[in-house]
């Protein structure tokens, strides 16, 4: 997505996966797994993945406005995917100051990059404002959006593939791994 705006949420964009890999750091620190902790994350975590990589097939970046598949719930799956996995993340390492820093980088983080970017597409897309009054911004409604376009086509592996969506399943497992392996180094 072209960057649109001034002030802090072309800063926040900007940081935002830098500062992701920082937080993966203080992550694994502050973890304290139990086996039972990381089935309950991943309960949100596997959804919160599905979520990602079926929006990341169907959202034509910059070229056309994605209302189907997720994006027919929610204007925001892809935020919606990454809050389950830091849900579910947070729940695994067990460890309220995790939860805590989680929180704070939603609102200061994803909230403004989201607001930058609905401005991006209420420029781009004038079709924008109707899909905005009838489809919710984070959390998803349980009928699809009506004018969702059908002859757009399904999901398309080579968008996923174009995103490099796959990323977002390397990196959960990446830290599943660690928690493990922290979680056995501790014998908790």
């Amino acid at each position: 997505m072209a960057e649109s705006s001034a002030g802090w949420p072309k800063i926040a964009r900007r940081i935002r996966v830098p500062l992701g890999f920082g937080f993966a750091v203080l992550y694994l620190w502050l973890a304290h797994p139990t086996w039972s902790f990381i089935g309950f994350g991943a309960i949100a975590i596997v959804p919160g993945l599905l979520i990602r990589g079926l929006a990341s097939g169907h959202v034509r970046k910059n070229e056309a406005l994605a209302t189907t598949g997720p994006y027919a719930y929610t204007r925001n799956p892809l935020y919606l995917g990454s809050l389950l996995i830091g849900v579910g993340f947070a729940i695994a390492a067990r460890s309220w100051w995790i939860g805590l820093a989680l929180t704070l980088m939603l609102f200061a983080i994803y909230v403004p990059v989201i607001h930058g970017e609905e401005k991006f597409l209420r420029e781009k897309f004038p079709e924008f404002e109707e899909y905005a009054r009838n489809v919710p911004r984070m959390f998803p409604k349980f009928t699809a959006y009506a004018r969702a376009e059908q002859g757009s086509g399904g999901f398309s592996l080579e968008l996923y593939r174009k995103h490099r969506e796959y990323n977002a399943l390397m990196g959960a497992l990446l830290i599943l791994a660690a928690l493990i392996a922290k979680k056995e180094l501790l014998k908790q």
